[in-house]
Parts: C-alpha cells; structure tokens; sequence
C-alpha cells in the first residue's frame, strides 16, 4: 500500500486512536486480516468471524512489526477504532484508488470470471505494474484488500467483482469506482439465490451502470453471443465494446479449433488488427475468455500481436481450475474441482472430450450448488451430455444431485458400465485405483462445497512412482 500516517488513515476511515504514541506512523506494508500475515509496517484489520475474534491477536501481529490494528474495540496496543470495521477498511480502499489514479478494470459473470481476470493480468502486465484479485477474492472484504496492494507504480488494477443479490456490485463499484467495466455472461450460477436469469441480469449490469460516460473514459466491455448482456449496452453511458461470434463482435475469432491436446487454436480480430493465438489453456470456452481480455488490452493500447503473443504465453494462475498433470503412467488427471455450475461444467465436459480423443475418458462430477428450483433439471442434463459426448465413464459423487446426474445419463441410453454413483469422494477414489488404465483422462469437477479435489489429489499421489509432469 502507498504510505499513510495513522493519523491520515484515522480520518479517512472515522475513527478514534487508541494506544498511538505518535500518530504520524506510517502504515508502510499490506493491509492484511490474516494474523499470520502480519509484518513491519503493516496494518491488521480485526474482523470478528464465528470461529474466532481478531482482536485477540491483536499484540501478536504488533509483535510481527504490525503498525496498528484497525478494529472495533480497543486491544492495548496502537488502534484505530471504528464502529464498523467492514464500511473502514472500504473507506480505506476507495481513498487509496482515488489517490493512485491507476486504471481500474472491473468485470463480472456467471461463469469464467476467475479464468478472464487471470488472462486480463497477464496480458496487461506486458504493458504496465498491474495489480489483480488474487483467486477470487471477489467480495466485500477481499475486493477492498486486493485494491489496498496497489502501489504508486500500479498503472492498472484489475478486480473481480462477485455478486449473490440486487445491490452487490453496486457497492463493490462504490469502493472502487472502475474506468473499464466487463460482463462475461449472465447464467445458471447462484439462480436459486437471486431466483431467475432476469434477476442474475440486473445485478451484473450493475457494473456497468455504475462507469462513467464515454466523453470521460467510461468503457463497457459486453458479450455480443450473450442476450442478456448484450442488453446492458442500454443501461450504460459508456463507450461499448462488443467482443464473441457475433457479426456484431468488434473484438471477435475465427478458425477456432482445439489442438490435439485439447488448447484453443484461433486468429483474433481486433479493431487494431488480427493475429493468431494458440493457447496454454485447455478448453474451447477459453475463447470466449480470451476475446474479453483482448478487448480490454485493445481499449488500453495494445496491438492486435502484442494482445496474441500474451495470450499464447498466459497461464492459469489460480488453482483447481482446469489443472492438468500427467501421471508417469501416462494417466492425466484434470483438477477442476474449484466450483460448478451448469455453464462450466459442460464446458469441461466438452475439454475432457476434445484431450481425450482415442483415449478413454473419465468424468468424476458432484453437486452444483445454489440452482434453486433448477437442480434438478440441471444436473439431469449435465448427465445427459456426458452421454451423449460419449464420455467413456461417468463417475457420479455425492447425494441427491449426483443421483440425479447419473439418472441424466441413464436414461439418455447409458448402463451400468459408463455411468455409475458412488457415495462419497473415497469411495470414487477406491473405484478408480482399481480401474484407470495408462492413458485415461479422468476430469475432477464440482461445487467447491463438495471437496472433489481430494479426488484429485488422491489419484496424482497414487501415479507418484516418479516425478509428476505438470503441463
């Protein structure tokens, strides 16, 4: 973080110090809510969570060099006391971004968020100090933290933006108030808490709501393959940027195709010009990923060949998506077991698919949470699809939803020898140490609520007869 006094920090957040013998310390070092993470000159935000209380490691991290503790009570070493620590540390951030005046590139969806921010940072690092969401530190405790990283030399700062209800967005952008605003996709995630695709709609079109006109830099970067966000343009007194299939597209791909690994292979088209792009990433729905970033990339300057040299080189930066690791015995094991929804599983359905040609294929799925009054419906067509993709197995995990899964493939024409339930992620993983041969493709995928990576890792320490060969 930029260096503020304590003093400075007190006032832009409302509150009083405590226990300060010189208020004009400077909080030199991150901003961090993690005790473990404490260190000179940085400055310890104590949130009372149900399982513990910061504030009781409040002179811990002021042993580890911590300046301060910014809590909602006194703790007998140096703090600044709010009544609520959540709305400072916001205060906090937003005070810092409008002091940088760095970039700052927001964007949202339904699905493939994670996956854009990583290849946006990527790209955009080849041009300038750029500052992202780690993970998806995506809320209203994490965006603030994230956007508190950034330095005098950030030129851009790139933060995810999640959303579970009307008015969520809207707070985010008013922490920090983006330049560049994107919508990848409104879809089936999290349906059964905001109750329908209408209501997933005006949520994510917060963001673009909230940028500024174009006469001021304002830019909105939206899906033309996507009704619902092609709709947003109206909502917007942006610039709008339309990226996808469509011939409406100003940012758009042709000659797309998967190599025989199962990498997207195309040539971007840009305003700027074309250039052909080969991808590290697995999957065709990272085309789709990919024109987002280069729409951003192109508002901020890049050409058409720097945008596609990033993009061929970009990796995935965040774990359990669509990690793939090659056992010695040839086995390859595809950890996307970081979360689920209908979207995105028939997406790594069709990368399985495409890595798996004259090999035989293993899909190990579980529970997509939060569908609502869809879980049903949804998980009987991911099983469909299994089917009809001629995975060669189906592994359904779990409960309820993993019947239903297996029921999906059932009655599209499947039989007990390529679909099959098993209860737990133990018992997937007893089933496949008895049956993966050398070669097989076995994809892991779920909510993260299940916990299928253990799958995952399982299989990978079962194959560790000699070094693993992550590719």
């Amino acid at each position: 973080m930029i260096a503020l006094s304590l003093a400075e920090i007190a006032e832009v957040v409302g509150g009083q110090m405590h226990d300060i013998p010189d208020p004009s310390a400077e909080v030199t070092g991150p901003v961090v809510r993690d005790s473990r993470e404490a260190g000179p000159g940085s400055l310890f935000v104590a949130f009372v969570g149900e399982r513990a209380d910061g504030h009781d490691f409040a002179s811990a991290v002021v042993e580890a060099g911590a300046v301060a503790v910014l809590g909602s009570r006194p703790v007998g070493v140096p703090a600044i006391v709010v009544e609520d620590v959540q709305a400072a540390l916001g205060a906090l951030a937003r005070h810092v971004v409008h002091r940088l005046g760095a970039t700052l590139v927001a964007l949202t969806g339904s699905a493939g968020k994670t996956s854009t921010k990583d290849l946006i940072a990527q790209v955009l690092q080849r041009k300038a100090p750029t500052v992202f969401t780690p993970g998806s530190l995506n809320n209203e405790i994490g965006l603030p933290l994230t956007a508190l990283t950034a330095t005098e030399e950030t030129k851009f700062l790139v933060l995810e933006m999640g959303a579970r209800g009307i008015g969520h967005i809207r707070y985010l952008t008013g922490l920090t108030p983006p330049k560049i605003g994107l919508v990848l996709n409104v879809g089936s995630a999290h349906i059964g808490e905001f109750g329908g695709r209408e209501q997933i709609a005006q949520a994510k079109g917060e963001l673009v709501e909230a940028l500024p006109p174009a006469e001021e830099g304002g830019t909105a970067i939206l899906n033309a393959d996507d009704p619902y966000v092609r709709a947003m343009a109206s909502r917007t007194k942006a610039k709008v940027i339309l990226f996808g299939e469509s011939d409406e597209a100003d940012v758009s791909a042709e000659n797309v195709r998967l190599t025989d690994s199962g990498q997207p292979s195309f040539r971007l088209h840009t305003p700027s010009g074309a250039s052909d792009v080969t991808m590290r990433l697995y999957g065709e729905h990272h085309v789709s990923n990919a024109l987002a970033a280069a729409a951003v990339a192109h508002e901020l300057g890049m050409s058409a060949d720097e945008i596609a040299t990033a993009l061929s080189e970009a990796g995935s930066l965040s774990r359990w998506r669509m990690e793939v690791t090659e056992r010695p015995d040839g086995v390859t094991v595809v950890n996307d077991a970081y979360n689920a929804n209908p979207e995105s599983m028939k997406a790594a359905l069709r990368a399985l698919v495409a890595m798996g040609k004259g090999r035989r294929t293993w899909a190990v799925l579980g529970k997509m949470a939060e569908l609502g009054d869809e879980a049903l419906a949804e998980h009987d067509a991911v099983g469909r699809l299994a089917v009809r993709l001629n995975v060669s197995k189906l592994v359904a995990v779990g409960g309820r939803e993993a019947a239903w899964l297996q029921l999906g493939a059932y009655n599209e024409g499947s039989w007990g020898e390529e679909s099959v339930h098993v209860s737990d992620a133990q018992a997937a993983v007893d089933l496949l140490r008895s049956e993966l041969r050398p070669g097989d493709v076995v994809l892991v995928k779920a909510s993260r609520s299940v916990g299928l990576e253990s799958v995952a890792t399982a299989l990978l320490e079962t194959g560790a007869e000699g070094e693993v060969a992550a590719r």
